[in-house]
C-alpha cells in the first residue's frame, strides 16, 4: 500500500477544503491515488450536504461587492443554521467571493450561479465542499445584480446581517453612504408611493377604517380620518417620504433636491426574513426521550 505522507494530505485538503481525517481516509482508500481520492471525497462530500438539505437555514450573512468603477453591485444572501457559522471565515470568505462573481458574470438566477466556476470548480462543489467541512446545511438564497445609472453605494450592519445597495446618481459619497444607512435602519417598503403592494394599502385602509368607525363621528370625517392614516402611511413605507435620519426637520425627497441628487433604485436584504425558523421544546424533546427510555 503507498504511504499516506502529510504533504499528500495537505495538497488533498486544498484541492477540496475537506477536513484533515477525511483527507486522509479518502488517501488510504485510493491507494494514495490523489484524483481518485478527490472524486471519493466529492462523492462523500455531496452525501453529506444532501443529508444537511432538509435542516432550516435561517441565520447567516450578507455579501456585497462593488466593482472598482462603481458602477456595478452584487449583494447575495448566503444562509446557514446558526449564527456560530454564519461568523466563521470560511463562511464569510464563500459570500464574498460569490458576491464578486455575482457581478462580473450577472448570472440569471440561483440556478445558474449554482453552475458557474469559482476557482476552478462550481459554485454548487464550493458550496458542497463547505458544507463537508463545517457540518451545516448552507443555501444561496437570493441575489441582486446592480448596473447602476448613477453609483451604487452599499451599506452592511450587524454582524452583515443587513445589507443595502442603492443607485445614486448626484451628490457625493457620503449623501449615499447616509441614504443606505437610512434604508437600513427604516427599511422602508419602495421608493415611492408607486411602489407600495396595493395589498399593503389596502390592509392599512381596513384597519384604519375599522378604527374610524369606533369613534361614531360621521361618514365624511370617517372618510376623511382614513385617508389622512392611509396617507401617513404611505410617508413611513416609503423612501423619499420618510424623514431624514440625521435632519428629521426634511423628508429624504427634499435632501435629494437640495443636493440635487436622484435614488434611482433600492435593494434591502435582512438574513431570515420571511424564514419560518422551527421552535425547539427542551422540556418536551427531554420528556419523550424519558417515556422512550421507560418504554424499552
Amino acid at each position: 500500500m503507498a504511504e499516506i505522507t502529510a504533504s499528500m494530505v495537505k495538497d488533498l485538503r486544498e484541492k477540496t477544503d475537506a477536513p484533515m481525517m477525511e483527507c486522509k481516509k479518502a488517501l488510504t482508500e485510493a491507494g494514495g491515488d490523489m484524483a481518485k481520492a478527490e472524486e471519493i471525497l466529492r462523492v462523500k462530500l455531496g452525501n453529506k450536504a444532501s443529508k444537511a438539505a432538509s435542516r432550516v437555514t435561517a441565520e447567516g450573512i450578507v455579501g456585497v461587492h462593488i466593482a472598482a468603477d462603481g458602477k456595478t453591485g452584487a449583494m447575495v444572501e448566503l444562509n446557514c443554521e446558526t449564527d456560530f457559522v454564519a461568523k466563521n471565515d470560511d463562511f464569510q470568505g464563500f459570500a464574498k467571493a460569490v458576491a464578486a462573481l455575482i457581478a462580473s458574470a450577472a448570472p440569471a438566477d440561483v440556478e445558474a450561479l449554482s453552475g458557474l466556476s469559482l476557482d476552478g470548480v462550481s459554485v454548487e462543489e464550493r458550496r458542497k465542499a463547505l458544507i463537508g467541512k463545517i457540518g451545516e446545511n448552507m443555501t444561496v438564497r437570493r441575489f441582486v445584480r446592480v448596473a447602476a445609472k448613477g453609483k451604487v453605494l452599499s451599506y452592511v450592519h450587524g454582524g452583515s446581517r443587513i445589507g443595502v445597495l442603492v443607485d445614486v446618481e448626484g451628490g457625493d459619497e457620503a449623501l449615499g453612504k447616509d441614504l443606505a444607512m437610512q434604508i437600513a435602519a427604516s427599511k422602508p417598503v419602495s421608493l415611492d408611493r408607486t411602489g407600495v403592494p396595493d395589498a399593503l394599502i389596502e390592509k392599512e385602509r381596513s384597519i384604519a377604517t375599522q378604527k374610524a368607525a369606533e369613534s361614531g363621528k360621521p361618514a365624511d370625517i370617517i372618510a376623511k380620518m382614513v385617508e389622512g392614516t392611509v396617507q401617513k402611511y404611505l410617508k413611513e413605507v416609503t423612501l423619499l417620504g420618510q424623514p431624514f435620519v440625521k435632519d428629521d426637520k426634511q423628508t429624504v425627497e427634499q435632501l435629494l433636491k437640495a443636493r440635487a441628487a436622484k435614488v434611482h433604485a433600492f435593494t434591502l436584504y435582512v438574513v431570515g426574513e420571511g424564514i419560518e425558523k422551527k421552535q425547539s421544546d427542551f422540556a418536551a424533546e427531554v420528556a419523550a426521550q424519558a417515556a422512550a427510555a421507560a418504554a424499552r
